[in-house]
């Protein structure tokens, strides 16, 4: 099971520069032990305010209990507040590890909500969700569609593209736009991030 959890640490007042280096250090080698063994996947830094230090990662677990075991190993959970959302299938997802990351584009999460019409007829419906598959096919091919998956209350896909306006336009294309409330997240990739790109 997968599970996207936001992690924002405040550092205590006081903690001097060099113990927030040494943290650093043993939270990347944490991390980079936690990817070996397939539990961290992805690791990007969202938008930030000025001295704010929040990242997002991807991690692989058994169910909930497994991950909180995994995610007290992390040395910065001390200074953390961690906020979990469970990830469960989407018919339309290309697959783990389907599509590369291209170290040219910049990926997003883009969080997103179906809401047809009142009184849309279902063979309508229908209709739209099979363009929908159509289409996020074709993006994956392009290697545009990373990942969807279905989240309480909303779903969540991660995107790639050359900048925001080709983003905004790929989400303008898709056959259920006019159904979609969408919450676009530009992520850069954290410097632990385990992908390597060449």
């Amino acid at each position: 099971m997968e599970f996207l959890v936001t992690m924002t640490t405040t550092v205590p007042a006081g903690t001097t520069p060099a113990e927030v280096d040494e943290m650093r250090a043993r939270e990347a080698a944490n991390t980079s032990r936690l990817a070996a063994e397939g539990r961290v996947l992805r690791l990007w830094r969202p938008p930030l305010a000025p001295g704010e230090w929040r990242s997002i990662g991807l991690f692989d677990a058994a169910g909930p209990d497994e991950l909180e075991a995994t995610l007290a190993t992390m040395p910065l959970r001390v200074w953390r507040k961690d906020e979990v959302t469970p990830l469960g299938r989407f018919g339309n997802d290309p697959g783990r590890d389907r599509v590369a990351v291209d170290p040219d584009r910049r990926e997003y999460l883009i969080w997103f909500a179906v809401a047809p019409p009142a009184g849309t007829r279902p063979t309508d419906a229908e209709e739209v969700y099979s363009r929908e598959a159509a289409a996020a096919r074709k993006l994956a091919d392009e290697g545009t569609l990373l990942r969807l998956w279905s989240a309480p209350g909303r779903n969540a896909g991660l995107w790639q593209a050359s900048g925001d306006d080709e983003m905004r336009d790929i989400v303008a294309s898709l056959p259920a736009t006019a159904w979609l409330i969408t919450e676009t997240v530009p992520l850069t990739r954290h410097p632990s991030d385990p992908i390597r790109l060449s």
